[in-house]
This record gives C-alpha cells, sequence and structure tokens, in this order.
C-alpha cells in the first residue's frame, strides 16, 4: 500500500554545541516537558489545598531522581552502546532516556519530598498523573524529531521517513511514527480527564485519579509497544511493556485498596455510636 500521507522528517537533530555539551532537539523539548509537568502539577497541588509555596524543593527531588531512573533503564536495556565508554552513561544531552525509568524515578523523588514537607503523598500521585502526560507530549515532541525510537515498518496509508545524514532514525524506510501514536495517547487521556480532574477528586479518595491516569496510559503504552522494534527482556516482551504491566498491576491493587480504606474510614464513626449505644 503506499503510505500518501508520508511525513518526511529533514531535520539534524543536533542543534549546537556548548563547549563539550550536545544540545539536541530532544534534550530542548526534555526540559520544555518537565517545566510542563511541574506547572501543571503544582497548579493542581494548590487546587487540592497543598501549600506549594516552597515546592521548588519537591521539583528539584522528582526531576534529579527521574533523570536518574529514566538514564539507568535505559543504559540496563542498551548496554552494548556503552561497552567500553562508560563515560557516554553521563551524556544525557545526547538523548538516550527511558519514560518508565524517569516516571519510577520521579514517583521516589516525590516520595522522599511529601515525607520532607509532610504532606500527603497520594494528593502528590493525584497531580503527577495529568502533570506526567502532559509532560510526555511535549518531551515526545523532541522523540518524533530525533527518530531514535525505532517504529515498525508500516503498510498503512501514513507513517514517517527520515532522511537526515544525522538522524537517529531508519533512513530509506517509512516506519509507524510511535512516539507520535504516544503523543496523542497522552492528549486523549488528558483531554478526557483533566476538564473532570476537580469534579473526580471531590468524589475519589486521594491517590485514585492519579491512578487511573498511570494505569490508562499504560494500558496503551502496552500495546503501542508493538510498533517499536526494542528488543525483547522478559518472556518476548519489551522493556516498555514489561513497565507498563508494572503499572498497571500497581493500579489495579492500589485502587481498590484506596476505596476501602476511605469507606471504612467513613463508616468508622457510625459504628463507634453504635458500639456506645
Amino acid at each position: 500500500m503506499t503510505e500518501f500521507l508520508a511525513i518526511v522528517i529533514d531535520l539534524d537533530p543536533n542543534l549546537f554545541k556548548i563547549g563539550p555539551f550536545l544540545i539536541t532537539w530532544h534534550g530542548i523539548f526534555a526540559v520544555l516537558g518537565i517545566l510542563a509537568a511541574a506547572r501543571l502539577g503544582l497548579w493542581l497541588l494548590g487546587k487540592d489545598g497543598v501549600d506549594t509555596s516552597h515546592a521548588g524543593d519537591g521539583v528539584v527531588w522528582m526531576v534529579v531522581l527521574g533523570l536518574i531512573g529514566a538514564r539507568l533503564l535505559y543504559v540496563w536495556e542498551n548496554f552494548q552502546l556503552f561497552t567500553g565508554q562508560l563515560l557516554r552513561i553521563f551524556a544525557l544531552t545526547e538523548g538516550g532516556i527511558s519514560q518508565w525509568g524517569g516516571l519510577f524515578g520521579a514517583a521516589v523523588g516525590a516520595l522522599i519530598w511529601a515525607r520532607r514537607a509532610s504532606i500527603s503523598y497520594l494528593k502528590v500521585v493525584d497531580a503527577s498523573g495529568p502533570a506526567a502526560m502532559i509532560g510526555l507530549a511535549v518531551g515526545r515532541i523532541g522523540d518524533v524529531i530525533n527518530g531514535e525510537h525505532h517504529g515498525t515498518p508500516t503498510s498503512a496509508p501514513w507513517g514517517v521517513e527520515y532522511v537526515n545524514p544525522s538522524t537517529l532514525g531508519q533512513p530509506g524506510k517509512i516506519v509507524h511514527p510511535e512516539v507520535a501514536y504516544e503523543m496523542i495517547l497522552t492528549l486523549a487521556i488528558l483531554g478526557l480527564l483533566l476538564p473532570f480532574h476537580q469534579r473526580l477528586k471531590a468524589k475519589l479518595p486521594n491517590g485514585v485519579l492519579g491512578l487511573i491516569y498511570l494505569g490508562v496510559y499504560a494500558i496503551g503504552r502496552f500495546f503501542l509497544s508493538f510498533y517499536r522494534t526494542d528488543p525483547s527482556v522478559f518472556l518476548g516482551m519489551r522493556q516498555a511493556q514489561v513497565a507498563s504491566l508494572l503499572m498497571v498491576v500497581i493500579a489495579v491493587v492500589a485502587i481498590p485498596i484506596l476505596l476501602r480504606r476511605s469507606r471504612s474510614r467513613r463508616g468508622a464513626p457510625v459504628e463507634a455510636l453504635a458500639d456506645s449505644a
């Protein structure tokens, strides 16, 4: 089938150098994604009654641990790229991070901040769900330009072709724009849930709404990974699919627990009155 909607990308993934640092489209949009996620997340936390006047500490914890987690998972998955070049592990501006490593790392950073600031971690989870969606959507723009996440060849009427000599994509092939599919997924989740975020927050226990965002995304991400050429790492599944399943399991286990705990707390005063009678 002819890909009459094929998009040809002829952009150099590298922008310029500042001393030894290579500035790339990937790096620029990763930073913009972090800023967008922080802005939306802090705004939602403020609406949830959390004092965000000193939230810079939390942003630092989440960004630093998120970057560490993102890079470590990418290096683990692509260790052959760093054999004999271990210093390249620290070359973050060249690209090469794992989205799920970043999300799990940021979750640990959020937990540390919540404990230090004596705020509800579950409220942070609720704000982090939509924040992660907007951050991923913006960050994936750099991935679309770079082409580093290889899609499978497509027979659909659409596709993407990378032709720049410096591209990290697959020159000469028209492939599925899988990272663009992910952008659509994250924006669709935001479009469906964010307009009703405050109403849902008022009805659901803390933590549930954030897990719904992340759980729905994980389901979609699992199936979209079939359009990637990443190697399998466990039972024929790609790394992103294993991580997506882990996120789904966390959501499926945690949401009923949070709902049950909320119901028991609401019923506690009634039971106490009955006992006293």
